[in-house]
């Protein structure tokens, strides 16, 4: 069980929390917190094996509660919106493989506007953080901030 928690944990940081994936790599400290967040839910997937729970059940409860605190995600909410609004650039960037770097460049854009509106689940319905983070977005892509890839 622990292994196949280390794997989809890793698996959905690498979907929706790059920025953290790429920062524990480059801490090396990747390995330890993998294993100390799944360390973190073996009592409760040890009391569901005892309750004769199914093992996909087991695994999508404990990823329910590690990913707990790792919700909402900035890496997501920014890509979606560059994705939505801005889909030339989106497509631009994914082709040429520098997304996921960009994306980690706009949340550090984005960071004082977080701290000012927050991110929480409901974040998608709140349209004065949406519009900000759009904003930063038009300027970081059209200002030249970011990296400009010829189509």
């Amino acid at each position: 069980m622990k292994e196949q928690l280390t794997k989809r944990l890793h698996s959905y940081l690498l979907e929706n929390h790059m920025d953290l994936l790429i920062s524990l790599q480059e801490d090396h400290r990747l390995k330890e917190y993998l294993n100390r967040k799944v360390s973190s839910v073996k009592a409760y997937w040890e009391d569901l094996l005892a309750e004769k729970r199914p093992e996909y059940v087991i695994e999508a409860l404990c990823m329910e509660e590690l990913t707990s605190d790792l919700r909402p995600s900035r890496f997501e909410f920014v890509r979606n919106l560059l994705e939505e609004e801005f889909e030339e650039d989106y497509r631009r960037m994914l082709g040429c493989g520098i997304l996921s770097y960009e994306v980690i460049n706009l949340i550090g854009a984005c960071e004082p506007i977080f701290n000012i509106y927050g991110l929480t689940d409901d974040s998608d319905d709140r349209s004065d953080l949406r519009h900000a983070v759009i904003g930063m977005i038009a300027e970081y892509v059209n200002e030249g901030e970011g990296i400009r890839v010829k189509g």
